[in-house]
């Protein structure tokens, strides 16, 4: 569980914050003073550090620029009184993570620690390329196939440089780790990286969230705010789902890129920023440019150099090094050995479409890897892990979707190198299934069961006994 260092004179506050922060599963850590606070950042290396402004001695300034020198990637959360807010702005802009004003509200802090936590494990865990199949890396982006060679090749070639670079690609084929690659390749690696999820934030906050306020821009502006561009001052700001972003908003990010400057809302003012801006998205932009959803000069501005990320069905040769990476992965996450897979399910597994990409078969691995009960990976366990849902998450409320299902069985009997004369095992197995299901649902009456299926009582019995179906002892004539 993550470490937190609060640093702050005030006994009071610091028990009840240690206490609070306690029940919500984090290891506390406390200072009464910035000097004591230092120390403790040298010999505990904490995830995080919550500092007051005023201390005695040292000031919460004067901390903060001596944990930055020492820990450039530790995030730094500053708190403040209305009367230091000006100091803290001034450390938000030197690179602390966030400020908050005393009092705070509660529930909002916790959201400000589990962002903090969040962007400095980005900023501090690397993500590593195209690692060994037994790798129990945390972040890596696996694959050896030519498609995966080429992201490997663009992400060298561009990290080094200050280009704005678009991350394109369907959901969950990896495009946060390419953007994070980038980030800790590059010569911003030290300065901020700050993740912006453009879908995520709603569009009444979206624009606040990126540019800040000026205090009385509008009501509850009680105080100037910091977005988050001019926080990552000097490092990168990753804008994920870019695509989605309100085209409002758009022009702003626009004059971002063309003019290196932006302005608070309520703000007159036009304050420069340096910041590298990376994007992603899995959108048809040049769609959305037609249909007047997406601005096609801002379209020109990102994609200064264009990453695409191929779908899982494009590199099918990868699919074994992902499986054997997540089984590690997992199994270490967890503290199991690594149980193996049999080359039935691996069988069965290179066999699918993968809709989801590697997000769904990272999902499937976990998944079968938790419920597995011992021995090898099986066929049945990918199975049960894939079907607890259907394919790519489709509904199977029409024709065309039950298709689709089917199809989903089909292919996994139809790779399985267990299983002779597949046409009449695959026509044997779903009639069985067909006719056990008829009699489940009129409760074993097989006159009623007959007539579900359309057939005659005598047929009914005859595949009954072809198939060696064990009924209950109820079951009615």
């Amino acid at each position: 569980m993550s470490t937190i260092l609060i640093i702050d004179d005030d006994d009071q506050l610091r028990i009840s914050f240690e206490k609070l922060l306690k029940e919500e599963g984090y290891t506390i850590q406390c200072a009464a003073s910035g000097e004591l606070g230092l120390e403790l950042v040298k010999k505990k290396a904490p995830d995080l550090v919550i500092l007051d402004m005023r201390l005695p001695g040292m000031n919460g300034l004067e901390v903060f620029q001596a944990i930055h020198k020492m820990e450039p990637k530790l995030p730094v959360i500053i708190m403040t009184a209305y009367g230091t807010t000006e100091t803290a702005i001034k450390a938000t802009k030197l690179g602390a993570f966030d400020y908050v004003l005393k009092p705070f509200d509660i529930p909002d802090m916790l959201v400000f620690i589990r962002q903090a936590l969040e962007a400095g494990r980005f900023m501090r865990s690397p993500v590593d390329l195209n690692v060994p199949p037994d790798s129990s890396s945390r972040d890596a982006i696996v694959g050896r196939s030519q498609p995966m060679q080429e992201v490997y090749k663009s992400i060298g070639r561009v990290a080094s440089t200050d280009a704005t670079v678009l991350i394109r690609g369907d959901s969950g084929t990896g495009k946060e780790l390419v953007a994070r690659a980038i980030y800790q390749h590059s010569t911003r690696a030290y300065k901020p990286f700050l993740i912006i999820n453009c879908v995520a934030i709603p569009e009444t906050l979206l624009e606040s969230e990126l540019f800040g306020y000026e205090k009385g821009a509008f009501t509850g502006a009680t105080h100037r705010r910091i977005g988050k561009i001019e926080q990552a001052h000097g490092g990168t700001v990753f804008l994920d789902e870019i695509g989605d972003m309100p085209f409002t908003l758009q022009a702003k990010i626009l004059r971002l890129l063309q003019e290196k400057s932006i302005e608070r809302i309520g703000g007159r003012t036009s304050i420069p920023v340096d910041v590298r801006i990376i994007a992603a998205t899995n959108r048809n932009l040049e769609e959305d440019i037609t249909q007047g959803k997406f601005r096609e000069d801002l379209y020109y501005r990102l994609k200064v150099v264009t990453i695409w990320l191929p779908q899982l069905s494009k590199r099918p040769e990868d699919i074994p090094l992902l499986t054997e990476y997540f089984l590690s992965r997992y199994a270490a996450d967890t503290g199991m050995v690594n149980p193996g897979i049999t080359d039935e399910a691996k069988d069965i597994l290179a066999g699918y479409n993968w809709p989801g990409n590697v997000r769904e078969l990272s999902n499937t691995i976990h998944k079968a890897l938790i419920f597995n009960r011992g021995g090898p990976l099986s066929g049945e366990d990918i199975c049960r892990s894939m079907d607890e849902k259907a394919p790519g998450g489709i509904s199977v409320s029409n024709d065309e979707n039950m298709d689709e299902l089917l199809r989903h069985w089909v292919r996994h009997l139809l790779i399985s190198k267990n299983v002779e004369n597949k046409f009449d095992t695959s026509i044997d197995r779903f009639s069985a299934i067909l006719v056990s299901e008829a009699l489940n649902l009129s409760s074993g009456n097989r006159s009623r069961a007959a007539k579900l299926l359309g057939i005659s009582r005598p047929t009914l019995h005859a595949k009954i006994e072809k198939y060696e179906l064990k009924l209950e002892t109820s079951v009615k004539e």
